[in-house]
Order: structure tokens, then sequence, then C-alpha cells
């Protein structure tokens, strides 16, 4: 473990704590875990303490035997108290002992991230609090776990992945779907050559509902709201514009575009991501892009509903979008096509697809494409059995993870300019290695957003 000790003796000294850690952790003789102790794990930090940390992130890191989480992280006290109380149950369950460890809150991440004992970092917040704490957390000399989307913005998402690689840290983007067998196993047929030629992926992305106007309510005394605003601009809060104050239901905040872009960007990430891995264009992205999209005229929530997105790739593939199609990723070549999805997987209880039990994560033209082996000489795809367990694994060997953070780039990349089209009509023309429209101003102005001080990337020193 000599990297993860090295490392814990590294702090940039231009973060700025702001608040004091709430209890100090429990110390506990190694004879309780043996080789299990504290001290030969990966110390995890846990930052955001709402839905996909409790149902997703929090569980799937803790059942690794390689990690011991030591601290959690949220604007709401409510909800750290809480995620503080998840994880020391489940070590008092897993040693059969009370008090085994004792879990460090903080109110502000940047103090957690001066944690010296702290080896890596869980970001599990709101879309619009990704890239920044990722960035600090590089620049701090953490390894992350990063929720998707990567970034609100393409040059945020661009400033982070530069970042990351400068800092020689492992940042997982939590596009999990690389760790579900059977979309590698699509990915794989189709780079093998087994449904010919391909030209075309059909993709089925839901939209969101519209919502009710949210009228103003008093700020909770646990939530921090300033904070939880973060760069984007500053409003009166409404619960149903935040997070749900009783229960982990999904929250409001996914359904405006101030902390998003809606289920382009919340699902979009992981079957974009899904379908370069199949295409080989992991690395780059289309050339132009078109959509169009339906906009709630009254409401609260303002993100896209029903849409169309095409986009068009230089090796000649044309991928479309649509909530009209099965929710999933169909590649379609000369000789047959191949369909994948999660099946009957979901991440979150609240996950907003129909719970279908009997549905097939892998289906073909021809059920004899799906008995093809992959011969020894022909490619084969990184192999992951589980994406936290992948991403504390590279923690230790410091190779690359299944899903790194250029990959994420790239992919919510494409629903970010997805998102631009569905504002700005006609054909949008696109340049993937230099990451801006061409001849257009104003699509090339939604390339970033403006942030509010003292919060956002803008403000943090790279």
């Amino acid at each position: 473990m000599k990297e993860i000790n090295s490392r814990r003796a590294f702090m940039k000294t231009s973060l700025v704590g702001a608040s004091a850690a709430f209890a100090a952790p429990v110390i506990v003789p190694s004879s309780v875990f043996g080789q299990d102790a504290p001290s030969n794990k990966i110390h995890v930090g846990q930052i955001g303490c709402g839905r996909i940390a409790r149902d997703h992130d929090m569980p799937g890191t803790m059942q690794h035997e390689a990690s011991r989480m030591l601290a959690v992280c949220d604007v709401d006290r409510k909800r750290m108290e809480a995620g503080k109380d998840l994880v020391e149950a489940y070590y008092n369950k897993k040693t059969g002992r009370s008090q085994a460890v004792g879990v460090k809150m903080y109110s502000d991440y940047r103090e957690l991230l001066q944690d010296k004992d702290i080896d890596a970092v869980i970001i599990s917040t709101p879309d619009h609090w990704h890239a920044q704490p990722a960035l600090e957390a590089a620049l701090a000399g953490k390894d992350i776990y990063l929720q998707k989307p990567t970034s609100l913005t393409v040059t945020e998402g661009r400033l982070l992945s530069d970042v990351v690689h400068r800092q020689g840290v492992i940042l997982q983007v939590g596009t999990q779907q690389r760790s579900m067998p059977q979309f590698r196993i699509a990915a794989e047929l189709v780079r093998n050559g087994r449904i010919g030629r391909i030209h075309t992926v059909k993709i089925g992305l839901p939209g969101d509902p519209s919502g009710p106007e949210g009228r103003e309510m008093p700020i909770p005394e646990h939530l921090n709201f300033d904070m939880w605003l973060g760069s984007t601009p500053e409003v009166p809060y409404t619960e149903i514009g935040v997070h749900p104050q009783e229960g982990y239901s999904r929250p409001g905040w996914l359904r405006i575009e101030h902390y998003g872009a809606g289920m382009i960007t919340g699902w979009g990430q992981h079957h974009y991501d899904s379908a370069a891995w199949g295409m080989n264009t992991e690395y780059t992205g289309p050339v132009s892009v078109e959509a169009i999209a339906e906009f709630p005229k009254s409401g609260l929530w303002d993100v896209h509903g029903d849409f169309m997105v095409k986009q068009e790739y230089e090796n000649g593939i044309t991928v479309y979008t649509s909530g009209g199609y099965r929710n999933g990723i169909r590649y379609e070549g000369e000789d047959g096509w191949i369909f994948v999805s999660r099946g009957s997987y979901t991440a979150s209880a609240s996950d907003p697809v129909a719970k279908e039990k009997s549905s097939q994560a892998l289906q073909a033209s021809d059920p004899k494409i799906l008995e093809s082996s992959i011969g020894k000489d022909e490619i084969r795809l990184y192999k992951s059995e589980e994406q936290h367990g992948n991403w504390l694994d590279c923690i230790k060997t410091r190779k690359p993870p299944i899903s790194p953070v250029e990959i994420g780039h790239r992919a919510c990349t494409v629903c970010l300019i997805s998102h631009i089209a569905m504002k700005v009509p006609g054909v949008l023309k696109w340049n993937p290695k230099k990451e801006r429209f061409i001849d257009h101003d104003l699509a090339n102005s939604m390339l970033t957003r403006p942030q509010r001080y003292p919060y956002g990337t803008n403000y943090v020193n790279v």
C-alpha cells in the first residue's frame, strides 16, 4: 500500500477548508478485523449521502474487502448523519461488534479533502456538483469515483480530464453498464463483425415529465442551501426543486436545467458510453448533431420531455436517440442486429423504468450470433466484474479503470451537445478534436455556463 501511504502525506495547500469535522474517528485495535484492519484498507470518504449514494455507491464500495469507508459529507445535516449511521451499521453487522468503526462527518467536502487519512472519495452529489469536487479531489491527490454525468458543461469536463491526467490519480466514472457482462459481450460481437459493417445505432431513452409550480418555502435549518446551489443561480428554496426532506425518492433537481439537462445526461451518458464501446468511438465524438425536443411550458421542472437526436460519425455510423425506442442500445449492421439493455437491473429503487423481471438483456436478429465465441486473435474488451471493485483494484495497481475520465468526458460531451442541439435549430457541425461547433457562435456559447462566485471550476486554482 505504498502508493496510498504516500498520497496521505500529500495535500494541495491552496484548498480552503470551510468547516470542522463533526466527530472524531474511533480507533479500534487491528485484532477486531485482523487482516481486515482499517490500516490495511483504502480509506474512502463519501461526498453526498442521498439516493444514489445510499442505494448504489456506498453499499457497492463497502462490500469489497479492499475498502474501509471512514467519512461522510453532505450539505444536508440530516442526510449526513443518516449516512454515518448507515456506514457504522454495516461494519457493526460485518464484525458482529458494536462501535466497530467511527465515521467522521463533514459539512464541507473541502474539509474532507484535507483529511490525510482519506485516500479516495466517492462523489454522489447532484450533477452541478460533480466537476468541481472531482477537480479539487484530484488536486488533493485523492483517487475518485465520480457519478455521471461527468460534468455540467463541455468546458469543465475538458478541464477535469486534463487535471486528472496531470495529477496521476485514478478516476472511475459511474457508468456501471461497462461492468455488466451483456454490454461488453454486445460490444465485442459488434467490434468483431458478427453483424457485418455497422451503419446505425438506435438508443432508447425516455424524457422527463413536466411538473407543478414550486412555491417558495422556508429553508430547512439543517440544509446549507447556498452551498447546495453552488455555482448555479440563486433561487428561492422549494422542496420539489431540491430533494425530499423525508425519504430518498427521486429528487426534483433532476428535472431542472440549472442543475443538469434531464435524461439526456441523466441516463444518456450510460447509453452513449456503452454505444461508443461497440462503435469504437470512445475517444472521439460525432461530426454533426441535430435534435428536436418538447419542453414544459409551465411549472418548475423545465428539462426536456419527448425528443429525438441524430448524430453522425466520421466512420459512417448514424446514431438515433429517442424515447420512442425500447430502452437500451440496438446496433444495426449489414448482416443483422444486436440489442442490449440492463434487463431487470436498477441502480436505485426509484429508477424511472418498468421493473420487467422477464426482460431480456441481450438479443440478436439470429440467436446464433450470441452463441459466437471471441477467438484468441480477435478484439477482447476490458472485463470488470463490478464497477466499484474495479476502481478499488485500480487504486492498488495504478492501472487505468474500465471507465476512465477521458472516456467519461467524451460520452458526456455527446449528451451535452445533443442538449444544445435541442435548443438550436438545424444541423450543428461538431469538431471532436477541438471540441467546438464549426462556425456557430450561439452553439459554442453554450459549451460553458455562468458560475456564481465563489463556487464553480472557474474559481479553482489549477
